[in-house]
């Protein structure tokens, strides 16, 4: 009878204590469920490299070469444009020095020097500053369309 009690208690446990199939069950969802998590995060972290790759492999370089093109195109026009400013300063500053001594000459006849002064200011190199600041602009505007 004893054998019996135990028999029928084995099959009681199976028939209404669900866990061990439960239990397999789950464990089998969540080793499926992290095969497939773990195969589509592969692939994406695969193209995700693909793509620094090739990024590395050929972008860089050519944003590299095409900066350094434009910045050496850059710099040499700058440099021309300073090299202009340069002479015009310096023509300016002799202007500056001639008119000095012009009014120190002609100071002793009473020339108006008013009139003398306006005619020196228009002269050459101020349309030359005009000119240079005009290319100066025109070259700035367009090292800023690169």
């Amino acid at each position: 009878m004893e054998k019996i009690a135990k028999d029928v208690g084995d099959v009681q446990s199976r028939l209404l204590d669900h866990r061990p199939v439960i239990q397999g069950e789950i464990r089998y969802f969540v080793r499926e469920f992290e095969e497939k998590r773990g195969f589509r995060e592969t692939r994406l972290l695969d193209n995700l490299n693909k793509m620094v790759v090739e990024t590395n492999e050929q972008a860089i370089p050519k944003c590299a070469e095409a900066m350094h093109s434009h910045l050496c195109d850059a710099l040499t026009r700058l440099e021309a444009a300073n090299h202009m400013i340069q002479r015009i300063q310096q023509r300016e500053l002799e202007a500056q020095q001639t008119n000095k001594s012009r009014l120190q000459l002609v100071g002793e006849k009473k020339i108006d020097s008013t009139s003398e002064n306006n005619a020196v200011k228009n002269t050459s190199p101020q349309r030359e500053v005009r000119l240079v600041v005009s290319v100066v602009e025109n070259l700035l505007f367009s090292i800023a369309g690169y």
